[in-house]
């Protein structure tokens, strides 16, 4: 797979090509990321455009990007995704956790209202209904707490 960077005044556009597999992909992704946002950019779009299929090395490129993403406060929005590419994410349920757009256009689109809205990071660093709870005991009652990244990939990984 190929990647092109380019900053479009303060968002960081990661554009993809190609079939998203395991080898050295998605380690490369994450660090182009880490480093992004360890410079402070807090707003990223993912365009998919040209990823005909994902597998579970994506999968985890994804969920770890969420993660970092929610810690510092960044926006993230996939975008451009093809009905198969798009299938997987919905099959292992991992577009709630995601702001999608059809396009780049929209996805930029997409930040600037997010931005101006103050509603930074991903649907699920905040309170989001549609996030599938999980039970946890804490002092003897039962708790409701959203699975973490390491489970979410996991749970992608083996589907």
């Amino acid at each position: 797979m190929k990647v092109s960077s380019r900053l479009k005044d303060d968002v960081a556009i990661l554009s993809l090509n190609g079939k998203f597999v395991a080898g050295a992909d998605g380690l490369v992704l994450r660090q182009q990321v880490k480093e992004l946002i360890e410079t402070g950019t807090r707003k990223l779009l993912f365009n998919f455009a040209e990823v005909p299929y994902i597998d579970s090395t994506g999968l985890g490129f994804l969920a770890g990007s969420r993660e970092l993403a929610a810690e510092a406060g960044a926006i993230i929005v996939l975008a451009g995704m093809n009905p198969h590419v798009r299938r997987i994410l919905d099959g292992v349920k991992l577009t709630q956790f995601f702001h999608m757009a059809d396009d780049e256009k929209a996805g930029l689109a997409r930040i600037e209202q997010l931005g101006a809205s103050g509603h930074a990071g991903t649907p699920a660093s905040r309170a989001d209904s549609r996030k599938p709870p999980t039970s946890q005991v804490l002092n003897g009652q039962a708790q409701k707490t959203p699975p973490s990244d390491a489970a979410l990939a996991k749970r992608a990984a083996e589907e």
